[in-house]
Formats: C-alpha cells, structure tokens, sequence
C-alpha cells in the first residue's frame, strides 16, 4: 500500500501575513521543531505501512490486521495534524523528504518565497512564487528588498 501525500496548498485566512527576514528567523526555531515532529510522524506511519505489507504476505488473522491498521489509521491522521499544526505558523510544506519549508513574503511588490532547508540555520534564500528551489537567490542585506 502506498500512501499518497496531498500537501494542502492554502492558508487560513484568519492568519496568512507576510514573513520578513526577520519574523521568518525569529518564527525559525519553532518551526524547525515542528518539521522534526512531522518526520517523526511520517517515519511512524512508513514503519506501520511496512508492518501491514509484512502481514499480508505471511499468513495473518484478521484480529491482528485490523489492529494494524488502525494503528497506521491513527499514525497517518496524527501525520496529515502534525502538517497543519507546522502551516498553521503561516509557512508552506513544499517536501518532507527534502525538508524544504518556504515562508510566503513580499519583495517589493512582488511576492516571492523566502526559502528554507532542513539543515540551515538561518533563512539566507528565496525565489519568486513559480520558481522552485533551483531557483533559490541569496537574500541581500538590504532591508528595502524583502518586506
């Protein structure tokens, strides 16, 4: 079985805003902390996808794969909370396995990403909306650029 992942594309409304380069360092150590959980979660409902598969090929009851999979039931629900618990901080999961987290911002009156991957201490990178990570430009000093 495998398991699709959707990445919600929105925001709630009531708290989309603008990230500086400022807000988006300060906002960073939650948020990291918040990516590290949502891996965690993932890892929990690879292992329990890995379990059923295992199961199915043995020979199994039914008691034991019903459990199963409502353990992996309850790993991929506490998943998908754990992804938007971490959007909820106003960031966009762009991939999990990459750890690549973008903050929506605005430079001049465009609106750009500001780019972060798991690994970096700092936002030090951003690109424009229909730009990928390839596409990543360092972040000038200038506060006049980026909101």
């Amino acid at each position: 079985m495998t398991i699709m992942l959707l990445m919600p594309n929105y925001f709630n409304q009531n708290m989309f805003s603008y990230f500086t380069i400022a807000t988006a360092n300060a906002a960073l150590p939650q948020v990291i902390e918040k990516f590290k959980g949502l891996q965690k979660q993932k890892q929990e409902v690879l292992k329990l996808e890995a379990e059923l598969n295992a199961q199915m090929s043995a020979s199994f009851n039914f008691a034991d794969y019903v459990v199963l999979k409502q353990r992996l039931n309850s790993a991929v629900t506490k998943f998908y909370n754990s992804i938007e618990d971490l959007e909820n901080t106003g960031v966009v999961l762009k991939s999990v396995e990459e750890g690549l987290l973008d903050f929506p911002s605005k430079r001049f009156d465009e609106e750009v990403w500001l780019c972060w991957k798991e690994g970096e201490k700092e936002i030090k990178f951003w690109h424009e909306k229909d730009v990928g990570f390839m596409g990543r430009k360092p972040v000038s000093v200038s506060d006049e650029s980026l909101v």
